[in-house]
């Protein structure tokens, strides 16, 4: 159990919290919710320790563990795997290292004995014997094979330590576990491992992320941090989403019964209740919905951008044909031979073992880069646009966000009327659009480089982990812009939900080959026993890049 008592926090002459009351209680995973700024990961350092409130106190049950998830990747550089992973837990780690020093004394004295013992005492009641099997489990469940156990960690590259440090976070069964993004860097395989681990994790956990399948696979709760305030309600994210959208159009719709309202609020209770999958997690989440009341259906204060694309003309014979691509890196080879053909109107999903795959894949298609050999030819009547992961040279000038615009508006659009209008829709208003490019934040280069391809109406989008840095009401709404969109999709994510409802085709590359399947979504790809045996092959020892 963990508790928030009036916590306030007033940081640079701005209230973030104001005396906020909520309790985390055993058996729960709560999703820390709220629109980018309102201050999540603040409140997880407070919640931590890490963070000190203005005003109010953090409380746990009596010899409760609490543990983080390390954001300091290069803070165990000296130390191994193993060793690191089972620095989760302080205190043992603390006997272990105490009990290791004595028993390699030289003139060991009856007092260092009477410390041992007492030491043996405590590091068996601390499941010290299950230390090592435990934490080289935990590396393996996240694609850390058992020759790395030993390798210390600066020898790892900067993926591989996340994993490690998540690994950390989860070793010892925690009282109360805070997790802050901890799919951020994971390969989809290693997500999905932890979604299970989490199901069947029996204590407290607190996760903030921007995962919505992930959130709707391990939350019984979600936390809403709204107005300085915590809200909790039960069920996942697009519970809360759902009923939070139903509550505000009922809320405008001043014509209807007061009867009427309450009967479509008890329906979608009762329809999302049903609807509840058969997960341990999901069974517990079942049991409290049917305990809610209408007044726990709230609207919600989001503001969600206008996302729609529209393809000038449409794709004609050819997409895509892509014969014989071999790309090498820094002498490491992305790609041998790699060979396939993209139909009209696809939507592809691109998976890899690691970013780097899908975004040199990506960039090649686009002609960012230049393969070794091999050739890719796209249909001429293609026409696209190109999101990229990266795009700070894209943003490089100090132009206004409107000006910038400018050169991929039509001469009918080229007004400032229109374009201030374009942008009002993606939640730039007022003076907001004067802001120059070279300043924006992460999430607002993306929503500018989105009006961007929205207005070069083009057939084919092509997009390199288009969610990062969005917020969830942004991934939301460009979900739903590009499930939606008439044309074809190539893109590469980390967002279970957002591959597995816009893509009608999968296609996982490593340098060992490739695995792919039309017409399917990311489940029923992974479920297919033969994808899942092929995909351990392709991306064994390729994740850690």
């Amino acid at each position: 159990m963990l508790q928030a008592t009036d916590v306030s926090l007033l940081f640079s002459d701005r209230k973030l919290f104001d005396e906020v009351n909520i309790k985390f209680t055993e058996g729960n995973c709560y999703g820390l919710i709220g629109a980018n700024g309102a201050g999540k990961s603040t409140f997880l350092k407070i919640l931590s320790g890490e963070i000190q409130p203005t005003t109010g106190n953090i409380s746990m049950g009596p010899n409760e563990r609490l543990s983080v998830l390390s954001q300091n990747h290069f803070g165990f550089e000296e130390f191994n795997l193993l060793e690191t992973v089972i620095m989760g837990n302080k205190r043992l780690y603390q006997v272990m290292k105490e009990k290791d020093a004595i028993y390699m004394k030289e003139d060991f004295t009856d007092e260092d004995g009477v410390r041992a013992a007492e030491l043996e005492g405590e590091f068996a009641e601390l499941d010290g014997w299950e230390a090592e099997p435990e934490a080289a489990q935990l590396l393996e469940g996240l694609n850390i094979p058992t020759s790395k156990h030993y390798m210390l960690m600066s020898e790892l590259t900067e993926g591989e330590k996340v994993r490690v440090l998540l690994a950390q976070a989860l070793f010892g069964k925690p009282d109360v576990l805070l997790l802050d993004e901890p799919t951020n860097g994971l390969d989809l395989l290693s997500t999905r491992w932890l979604e299970e681990f989490l199901i069947n994790f029996e204590n407290t956990v607190i996760v903030v992320s921007h995962d919505r399948y992930f959130l709707n696979k391990v939350c019984t709760h979600m936390a809403d941090l709204d107005f300085g305030k915590i809200k909790l309600f039960v069920g996942n994210y697009d519970f809360w989403k759902q009923s939070s959208e139903l509550a505000a159009r009922l809320l405008s719709d001043q014509n209807q019964k007061a009867e009427e309202k309450i009967k479509e609020l008890q329906d979608f209770i009762a329809r999302f209740s049903a609807n509840a999958s058969k997960s341990k997690q999901a069974t517990s989440r079942k049991k409290m919905l049917d305990k809610i009341t209408l007044e726990d259906i709230q609207p919600s204060s989001r503001r969600y951008p206008w996302v729609q694309f529209q393809a000038e003309r449409e794709i004609g014979n050819d997409l895509l044909q892509v014969d014989n691509l071999t790309v090498t890196i820094d002498g490491k080879k992305i790609f041998d031979n790699l060979s396939f053909t993209l139909r009209p109107y696809d939507k592809v999903a691109l998976l890899g073992p690691n970013d780097i795959t899908t975004t040199t894949l990506i960039r090649v298609l686009m002609g960012d880069l230049k393969p070794d050999s091999g050739t890719i030819r796209w249909g001429v009547t293609t026409s696209r646009s190109y999101l990229p992961k990266d795009s700070s040279e894209d943003f490089a000038g100090t132009e206004s966000i409107l000006d910038w615009l400018r050169q991929f508006a039509s001469k009918e659009e080229d007004d400032n009327t229109f374009l201030r209008s374009f942008l009002g829709r993606m939640i730039f208003s007022g003076e907001e659009v004067n802001k120059s490019v070279n300043v924006l934040s992460g999430g607002e280069k993306v929503r500018v480089q989105l009006t961007k391809m929205m207005l070069q109406k083009s057939n084919v989008l092509v997009l390199d982990d288009p969610t990062n840095h969005l917020d969830l009401e942004s991934i939301s709404s460009l979900n739903d812009g590009l499930k939606a969109f008439k044309g074809s999709i190539i893109f590469a994510s980390h967002d279970q939900e957002f591959i597995d409802t816009v893509a009608n085709r999968i296609i996982a590359v490593s340098s060992k080959g490739m695995v792919e399947r039309a017409d399917t979504t990311l489940n029923e790809f992974f479920d297919n026993k033969d994808v899942k045996k092929k995909m351990d092959e392709l991306f064994e020892g390729e994740n850690e890049a």
